[in-house]
């Protein structure tokens, strides 16, 4: 039970500061974009290009974890995370934004966020349990967003955004101690981790092969178009609108305070309940809390009440959506798996930092990706209607 809480406490911990600095990176948008004449696209596309490999890497990061363990990805992803961040401090161009921002942070942050500690995690809990503590280690995610976007909003204030940048980089640092929380290299254990000898090759033909799969990497799209396009976007969109940049930073906050919430209870309803149903639900009550956003007078108050339903309703998809790879599949190659499940939502990442910036530019509004995100809510819902819960057939024949 020591080792249990402690790999617990550790996982949530890594992913609060990670999590937490990944962030606070829209309030960087109007500093930086004046500072080196770049447009909003420029600073939206090097935040695309780190969705982008944040995703692209997870795979492959998530077999290194399923191989060698879970302390060593994160302790080199640690080290990579503070060196991007300390040369995002030195750009000058937006090419050295690309390649800082998006390069060196994009590879560490798929070393150091959920994929790596839930399958840690995973493999300690027991199944009926396992959903809620995916959900507390999520949560860690979102109290990283509630602590760490008012004191970069109070770094830029005091520092510059330069030596903000620096500052962030030593509270990386302390992951480097925490990663021993999550060391050990995996052993499977029979049924309960899917550990009846199948191979990593096996495991990505079953999964390639079963349409709830594919299902889920379309579902997770759309959640990573709506998180970054109104993490990387949504500061900049109400001081437009004349709110201020301290707004935006108290949003952001007030999401990561409500997704505390959302994360934990909706990784317990998913040991209750359906996790296919409550996905399909939290897609389309976005869709419905964006229309009542849009429809209602733009105030303080009105931003906040927004930031505060999206925040509980913004990474509940995390311990649904793994929870159900590895109810599916079983846990060996969880990390590898839901790696997979997790480029889907980069792309969608990628998308939602990039064209809403590209957008903006062409038009001076962000209108046309509010009317995108309301469809792709909807859409989202639907997507997960087909899919099955039952574990595979290997899975059940070693159950019997």
């Amino acid at each position: 039970m020591k080792r249990t809480g402690w790999v617990i406490f550790s996982a949530a911990a890594i992913v609060t500061i990670a999590m937490g600095v990944r962030q606070a990176f829209g309030l960087f948008l109007p500093d930086m974009s004046t500072d080196l004449s770049i447009g909003r696209s420029s600073f939206g596309l090097s935040l695309a290009l780190q969705n982008l490999l944040f995703g692209l890497a997870q795979p492959f990061v998530g077999a290194l974890a399923d191989r060698h363990g879970a302390g060593r990805v994160v302790a080199g992803g640690t080290l990579l995370y503070a060196a991007g961040l300390i040369a995002a401090s030195f750009a000058g161009s937006a090419i050295g934004l690309h390649l800082s921002f998006g390069l060196m942070v994009g590879m560490a942050l798929s070393a150091t966020t959920f994929v790596v500690v839930l399958g840690a995690v995973g493999r300690v809990v027991t199944p009926e349990r396992r959903s809620m503590a995916f959900g507390i280690v999520t949560a860690g995610g979102s109290l990283g967003q509630f602590l760490v976007v008012p004191a970069g909003q109070l770094l830029i204030g005091e520092l510059g955004w330069r030596m903000a940048l620096v500052a962030l980089a030593g509270l990386i640092a302390v992951m480097l101690a925490l990663a021993v929380g999550v060391s050990g290299k995996p052993q499977a254990t029979g049924a309960q981790a899917g550990g009846d000898g199948q191979t990593l090759r096996q495991a990505l033909g079953e999964a390639a092969g079963h349409r709830g799969f594919w299902l889920l990497n379309a579902g997770f799209f759309v959640c990573g178009f709506h998180v970054a396009f109104i993490a990387t976007h949504f500061p900049a969109y109400l001081t437009d609108k004349g709110l201020g940049l301290a707004i935006g930073a108290n949003a952001l906050a007030l999401v990561g305070l409500f997704n505390i919430f959302g994360s934990y209870l909706f990784g317990v309803w998913g040991g209750k309940w359906s996790k296919k149903g409550l996905l399909a639900a939290l897609y389309a009550a976005r869709g419905v809390v964006m229309i009542a956003f849009l429809a209602a007078p733009l105030t303080p108050v009105s931003a906040l009440l927004f930031a505060a339903a999206m925040g509980f309703l913004w990474l509940g998809t995390v311990p649904l959506t793994s929870g159900l790879v590895g109810q599916i599949f079983g846990m060996r190659y969880l990390s590898t798996l839901y790696g997979i499940v997790f480029l889907g939502h980069q792309l969608g990442s990628f998308c939602g930092a990039w064209i809403a910036g590209l957008m903006f530019d062409w038009t001076g509004s962000y209108d046309s990706i509010w009317v995108a995100s309301v469809a792709l809510g909807f859409i989202a819902a639907l997507v997960h209607l087909p899919i099955s819960e039952r574990p595979v057939a290997r899975l059940r024949e070693v159950a019997t």
